[in-house]
C-alpha cells in the first residue's frame, strides 16, 4: 500500500469552514417545517420548546467539544468511543452513526427536490408541483419520478465535489449557510418591523388542553433540528489547528442555531399567532412570510418565494454537510480495519477518502426508496443513542486517563455529561413510546440495521482473522531454498 493512500487527510479547513458545516446541518429544513408542527403541539411555548432544545444540546456539545479536543481524529462520535470501548461497542456506534447520516442526506435531497420544483415554478419554469403552502414537503404524486431524478442528481453533485476536493467542498457549504442564514435574518428584520408583531399575543402561553406538558413532545418533534454540530467533529483532521478550531466552531455553530431559531420562531408565533402558525402545518414560516413582506421585491417577488430560497439552500448545506460525516465515519471505520480497508484509503491525487464518500453515496441513494416518515425517526432515534453514548465515553476517559492531554476541558465536571445522559435518555424514551404507537416500522428497521452491523462484524472479524492466520503461517514458512 503507498504512502499516498494511507496518510490523514489534508488539513484544509479553517474555523469559518468547520463552523459553516454545523450550522449548514442544524439549520436546515428544520425550521422551516417543524415551526408550525411544534406550534400545533405547544402553542406560544413553541419558543419555549427551542429554547429547551438548544439547553439539551448544549450540555452533550461540551462532551464533544472535550473528546475532541482530546482526541483529534476524523469520525466523531465513533472515533471517540473507538479510543475507550471495546471493538464491538466502537463497531456498532460507528455503523449507527454511518447510517442515521447517510438516511438524514436521503431525507435531505428528497426535501431538495420539491423545492427546487416549487422556486422553478415562482418564476414561471414548471408548473406548481404538489406542495404544502410555498414550502414543498416530500409526497407520493405522479411528480414523483422527477422529485427522485432531482434527488439523484443533488446528492451525485454535492458527491463528485466532495470526492474531488474537500476544500471546495468547504467552501461551498460557507457560501450557502451564509445565503441562507441571511434569507432568514431578513425575514426576521421584516418580522419585528410589521405592524403584525406590534400587536404580539403569546398568552396563555401554553395550551389549555394540555397545558406545560405539551412541551416535552414538542422538543421531541424537534429535536432532529439541533442534530449537526457533531458534524463538525467527523472531519477533525482536516481542520487546521483542531485542538482550539474544533471546540471553538461546536460552540459557534450552536451559538449562532440558537438565536436564529429564537429570533424565528419568535418572529412566525409573533406574527401569525400560534393557531395561524399551527393552521399553517409544515408552511409555517412562509406563509408567516407572505403574511408581513413586501410584494415585489427585486429578483425575490414576495415572501413566500424568500422562504422557498432559503429552503432550498437549507436543504442543499445540510446535505452537503452530511456527506462529508457520513463518508469521514465510514474513512475512520475502514482506518481503524472494521470496514474494506480500501474505504480507509485517501486517494493519491484529490487527497480525500475518495472509496467512503463512494460507498456512503451508494447507501445514501439506496436509502431515498425507505418511508421517509420511518427514515426520519431512524435518524433521530440514532443520533440520541450516539449522543448518550459520547457523554459516557467522556466520563469513562476521565476516569481511565486523568493524566490525559486535555486543551479543552468542560466546566463543572461532571454535571454536564451527567444531565446530557438524562436528558438523551428521556428524550430517547419519549421517541420510542411515540415510534410505538405512530410509527413501529421505524423501530423494526433500526433493530434490523443493529443486528446487520453485528453480522457484518462478525463476518468481516472472521475473515480478517483467517487472512491473519495465512499471513503468519507464510512468514513462518521455511522453505528449502532458506535452509540451503
Amino acid at each position: 500500500m503507498s504512502k499516498s493512500q494511507t496518510r490523514s487527510p489534508e488539513a484544509e479547513l479553517g474555523l469559518l469552514d468547520a463552523t459553516m458545516i454545523g450550522m449548514g446541518a442544524m439549520i436546515g429544513a428544520g425550521i422551516f417545517v417543524l415551526t408550525g408542527l411544534a406550534a400545533e403541539i405547544a402553542g406560544p411555548a413553541a419558543i419555549l420548546v427551542f429554547a429547551l432544545n438548544g439547553v439539551v444540546t448544549a450540555f452533550t456539545g461540551l462532551s464533544y467539544a472535550e473528546l475532541a479536543a482530546s482526541i483529534p481524529k476524523s469520525g466523531g462520535g465513533y472515533a471517540f468511543v473507538r479510543e475507550i470501548f471495546d471493538d464491538f461497542a466502537s463497531f456498532i456506534m460507528g455503523w449507527m452513526l454511518w447510517f442515521a447520516y447517510m438516511i438524514a442526506g436521503a431525507l435531505y435531497a428528497l426535501g431538495f427536490a420539491p423545492n427546487f420544483l416549487e422556486l422553478l415554478h415562482v418564476y414561471g419554469v414548471v408548473p406548481p408541483p404538489d406542495q404544502v403552502g410555498a414550502v414543498a414537503v416530500p409526497v407520493i404524486d405522479a411528480a414523483l419520478p422527477l422529485a427522485f431524478l432531482l434527488a439523484f442528481v443533488a446528492v451525485l453533485g454535492l458527491v463528485a465535489l466532495n470526492a474531488i476536493s474537500t476544500a471546495a467542498s468547504g467552501s461551498v457549504e460557507t457560501i450557502f449557510t451564509i445565503i441562507k442564514v441571511s434569507i432568514l435574518v431578513v425575514f426576521v428584520a421584516f418580522g419585528l418591523a410589521s405592524p403584525m408583531f406590534s400587536g404580539a399575543e403569546f398568552q396563555p402561553l401554553f395550551p389549555q388542553s394540555s397545558g406545560a406538558a405539551a412541551v416535552l413532545p414538542a422538543m421531541g418533534l424537534t429535536f432532529i433540528a439541533f442534530e449537526g454540530y457533531d458534524l463538525i467533529t467527523t472531519v477533525t483532521e482536516e481542520v487546521q489547528n483542531p485542538r482550539e478550531n474544533i471546540p471553538k466552531a461546536i460552540f459557534i455553530s450552536l451559538a449562532v442555531t440558537v438565536v436564529v431559531y429564537l429570533a424565528v420562531v419568535t418572529v412566525a408565533v409573533g406574527t401569525l399567532g400560534a393557531q395561524g402558525l399551527a393552521d399553517a402545518g409544515e408552511a409555517g414560516i412562509a406563509t408567516a412570510a407572505t403574511s408581513f413582506m413586501p410584494t415585489g421585491l427585486p429578483i425575490i417577488q414576495n415572501g413566500g418565494a424568500l422562504i422557498v430560497f432559503g429552503a432550498v439552500f437549507s436543504t442543499l448545506t445540510a446535505l452537503n454537510a452530511v456527506v462529508i460525516a457520513s463518508s469521514r465515519v465510514a474513512f475512520s471505520m475502514g482506518r481503524e480495519g472494521q470496514l474494506l480497508p480500501s474505504i480507509g484509503q485517501i486517494h493519491h491525487r484529490y487527497g480525500t477518502p475518495f472509496v467512503a464518500i463512494l460507498a456512503s453515496a451508494v447507501v445514501m441513494l439506496g436509502s431515498v426508496a425507505l418511508p421517509t416518515q420511518s427514515a426520519g425517526n431512524m435518524s433521530s432515534l440514532f443520533f440520541l443513542l450516539s449522543f448518550i453514548i459520547v457523554n459516557v465515553a467522556v466520563i469513562r476517559l476521565r476516569r481511565e486517563r486523568p493524566n490525559m492531554n486535555r486543551p479543552y476541558e468542560m466546566p463543572f465536571y461532571p454535571a454536564p455529561p451527567l444531565i446530557g445522559i438524562a436528558l438523551n435518555l428521556l428524550l430517547t424514551g419519549v421517541l420510542v413510546e411515540y415510534l410505538l404507537r405512530t410509527d413501529p416500522l421505524a423501530l423494526a428497521l433500526s433493530m434490523a440495521w443493529i443486528l446487520l452491523g453485528a453480522l457484518v462484524y462478525f463476518a468481516l472479524k472472521r475473515v480478517k482473522g483467517q487472512s491473519d492466520r495465512e499471513q503468519a503461517a507464510a512468514a513462518t514458512e521455511i522453505t528449502p531454498e532458506a535452509e540451503d
